[in-house]
């Protein structure tokens, strides 16, 4: 503004006044050009800044929301596959010894951590101890594959079962 220029004193001589104007000239020369519509452009940006603003915060909310989610999928998944694990368990304990009379079997796994465990197999047929599935006699895998697929059909029937070269 004009008023808030510095008061030159008049008593100063035409020499020291011309100075002191050049000075001000100067400064409102370095100033630029004066933007008009800059109060205008300030309402449109902060308008743009306040959707922005709003659609983070709604992503950082819908991503916390995401994130609680998939924790109780997680959990109910977790829930369902032990409760199926433990019944396909035992079924498959009374299926591999009626395949096997005497024998027994088992399935076990890390309890844990159920949604990204390995399951093991362990199989005693009649007369022999106990053993990992990889240790038997094509035959004997076979029984036992077929014992934990009856297994799991007792928990979750099929429609159809379709044995091809057991």
């Amino acid at each position: 503004n004009i008023q808030d220029i510095k008061a030159v004193e008049i008593d100063s001589d035409k020499e020291s006044l011309r100075r002191e104007i050049g000075k001000i000239n100067k400064s409102i020369s370095n100033i630029g050009p004066i933007n008009l519509a800059v109060q205008d452009e300030h309402g449109v940006e902060s308008e743009r800044f306040e959707y922005l603003n709003t659609q983070y915060e709604d992503l950082i909310e819908s991503e916390k929301t995401l994130y609680k989610t998939i924790d109780r999928l997680d959990k109910e998944a977790q829930s369902r596959f032990l409760e199926t694990f433990e019944d396909i368990k035992e079924n498959f304990k009374k299926t591999y010894s009626m395949f096997f009379e005497g024998g027994s079997a088992e399935i076990q796994m890390n309890i844990e951590d159920p949604l990204n465990s390995d399951i093991e197999i362990f199989a005693t047929p009649p007369g022999k101890r106990t053993q990992n599935l990889r240790v038997l006699s094509a035959g004997e895998k076979a029984l036992t594959a077929i014992s934990l697929l009856f297994a799991i059909y007792l928990v979750k029937p099929s429609p159809f079962c379709i044995l091809d070269e057991v």
